[in-house]
Parts: structure tokens; sequence; C-alpha cells
């Protein structure tokens, strides 16, 4: 089976690359095609380069309003290389690929040479969140269930698909556990973005132009046993109830994205 099979001929895609030593993030609109590559478009246009390294988070959401804890959806992470670009276009082909479907991979695709580049970044302890007072939860955001964070790993960008709980000043809440490769990331650099997917509010044809918004961040843990972790769990679990059997193990990680700003989802230029 191809990608094609799965997430059929148009889906949206946000896409992340490394450039002077800051990060890119598109979204765009993706055609894929039969041999893994992707063709994509940029409504607002890009300044992609063939041989550029990128990630593009891939799913077939759209619409979506409603998930359960086995995220019965076709999602994925797509490390590519830009074979081709023109004008509002360009064309990647896949280093490495994983489909998958609740939490069964269904595509699990390395190009030939492939390999996970070691990350010799020395792990740091994330601190403590300054936040003190409880916030305020966003409820323009409550139909939007997911988003993809990305985090600073060796090469290219990691995207990742998960629950989140906003706040009125745009603070975002995120849980995960220890063993889990954004919290490894996160361990080494806490600066991040976190791409809040609303198209669970609009249609397809609306969605490429205003449905996401892009959020630059850093990263703080929240203990446990205060009244700040105890308002976020009851927010968070109101607002995703399926991850509420995830609050049972004691080592699970609650993060507070603390904004830097709003940038656009093309240039990464703050709106004003």
């Amino acid at each position: 089976m191809d990608i094609t099979t799965y997430l059929g001929k148009q889906v949206l895609g946000v896409m992340a690359a490394y450039r002077c030593d800051a990060m890119v993030i598109h979204i765009c609109c993706v055609f894929p095609e039969s041999d893994h590559r992707l063709k994509l478009f940029f409504p607002r246009g890009h300044d992609f380069q063939v041989g550029d390294l990128t990630t593009i988070h891939l799913d077939n959401r759209s619409g979506v309003d409603e998930f359960d804890s086995d995220i019965r959806v076709y999602r994925g992470s797509y490390k590519g290389r830009v074979l081709w670009a023109e004008g509002d276009w360009a064309i990647v082909e896949p280093r490495e690929l994983m489909l998958l479907h609740g939490f069964r991979a269904v595509i699990n695709y390395q190009a030939v040479g492939y390999e996970y580049p070691d990350d010799d970044r020395t792990e740091i302890p994330v601190p403590w969140t300054s936040l003190r007072d409880l916030p305020v939860f966003a409820d323009k955001d409550h139909m939007n269930k997911v988003g993809v964070l990305i985090t600073v790993a060796k090469q290219q960008p990691h995207t990742t698909v998960l629950a989140f709980l906003s706040s009125e000043a745009d603070d975002i809440f995120l849980i995960t556990f220890p063993e889990t490769f954004k919290s490894k990331l996160l361990k080494r650099d806490t600066h991040c973005y976190f791409v809040m997917d609303e198209r669970a509010s609009f249609t397809f044809e609306r969605a490429i132009e205003w449905n996401y918004t892009i959020i630059e961040s850093e990263a703080s843990l929240i203990p446990k046993g205060t009244a700040l972790f105890e308002h976020v769990r009851q927010g968070f679990i109101e607002k995703n109830p399926w991850e509420t059997p995830f609050f049972i193990r004691e080592d699970l990680e609650m993060y507070h994205l603390k904004k830097k700003k709003l940038v656009c989802p093309s240039t990464l230029t703050p709106i004003a």
C-alpha cells in the first residue's frame, strides 16, 4: 500500500524546516503521490530550495471534532528532502515516513542509507513554570481538540499531534511521558512551536488560509501537587475526556508552553 491509499488525493500539512538557525513553518496543501513523494502547494508562497530537509505533519482529520483514546485517524510525520521548487509549488521525496492509524503503523518507510542522526546534545533540566495565577481557559478553542507540537531535533524538526488545552493568554498545556521522543527533545531544547489546528470549525476550503494559529513558545513543567496542576488537569479532562486514563500514571509530565509570539504561517514574522 502507498500513502495515497490512506490519505487520499488531498490533505493539509504543517511543514517545518531549519533556515539560518531558525525555524520556518508553512501551512500547505499536500497532494500525495503513489511513490510516497508529496506535491505541495503553499497559498502564501515559500522560500524552500532544492536539497532542503523538511518535516511535514500529515493527517486526514479535516472536519473531525470528536476523538477517543485510540486516535482512529491516519496521521504521520514525514521527513523529506525538497526535489523541486518553483513558484508556490514544491515536490518532496521521503527520507523517513511513519503513518499511524490508532497506535498501529500502516506505513513504516526509510530510504536506503537513511539513519536517524545521533543526538549528542546534553539533556538539561526543564525549568518549572513561572505561571502563578490560575489561567482562564479559552472557550473559543474548546472544539479544536488537537494541534501539532514542533520540537528541535537534529537535521530536521520533529512533529507530533496531540491534545492540548489553551488559555485566553495563549498559554498551551500538554501532557506526555518521559519515554516519548518529544519529551526527550524538550529536555534538550525547550524552544518549540505549537500549531493550533482549528479544522473542526471550518471547511477544507477555508482551512488552508485561516485555520491554523502558530505560537512560538518556551516549554516548562508544572509541578504535581500544586493548585495549578490540578486546575489544568480538570480543564484538560473536561476538554479532552479520552485523555483521562493518562493521568493515572505517576510519571505523567504536564508542560506549559508560554507564548513568545504569534507568527505568520509562512514567514514567522510577528503578527502586529
